[in-house]
């Protein structure tokens, strides 16, 4: 699945980030399968905006974004919802997690949303071993600490397959041991599946063997 931007750049930051020397905004950028992509960027350059666009939940820009070719546009509901099915998953820099649902449930609603599932539940469990939150799986969004949340997150975006896993600022209320198990895992299953991912965030890092590394 082959990621294109042409000329991307957001219409309310358009005349800030035009006169910035951006490694995407304004460029020809093309993300081949399988790639590990580390995007740094700092406040205010769109860094959650990029995400979204790449994951066609919002469409206030100029320039194109294609999808093996064909612009984000032409896909119709069906095709688009097939995509995020089966081909991009993402971790939302604010997670959106159901807070009246259990921290199984929020994963159940995504593992079970194809006629197959694609990971069984003792998969599910075994990935909430390897990042340390089996403990919090029957209880609800809400009594979870955000460190927590995000470690399921984390697991409900793994439990579907993808070529391509979208994070936004993943790791940002982990400490640094459990960034590096959910950096593991993530690497571990984006390989099993032969997937690449973009990450976004503030800093530099040395958490995954990244092949490129761009500045937003």
């Amino acid at each position: 699945m082959l990621i294109q931007l042409h000329h991307l750049i957001p219409l309310p930051l358009r005349e800030k980030l035009e006169q910035r020397d951006s490694d995407i905004w304004n460029k020809d950028v093309q993300f081949p399968p399988g790639q590990f992509v580390k995007i740094k960027a700092p406040s205010g350059t769109g860094k959650t905006t990029l995400i979204h666009y790449l994951y066609h939940v919002r469409y206030d820009y100029a320039g194109k974004v294609l999808i093996n070719g064909k612009l984000w546009q032409e896909y119709d509901k069906e095709a688009l919802a097939a995509m995020r099915q089966q081909q991009v998953s993402i971790i939302f820099q604010d997670l959106r997690l159901f807070e009246q649902l259990t921290a199984m449930e929020n994963i159940e609603l995504k593992r079970i949303m194809l006629p197959q599932p694609y990971c069984t539940r003792e998969k599910v469990e075994e990935m909430a071993a390897k990042l340390q939150v089996s403990h919090v799986l029957q209880q609800s969004g809400r009594t979870l600490s955000y460190g927590e949340r995000q470690r399921i997150a984390i697991i409900r975006a793994l439990v579907q397959p993808f070529k391509w896993l979208l994070m936004d600022e993943p790791f940002s209320h982990l400490d640094e041991e459990n960034a590096q198990r959910a950096a593991a895992l993530i690497a571990e299953e984006c390989r099993a599946r032969q997937a690449g991912f973009i990450l976004t965030d503030l800093d530099s890092d040395a958490r995954f063997p990244y092949d490129v590394k761009m500045n937003l």
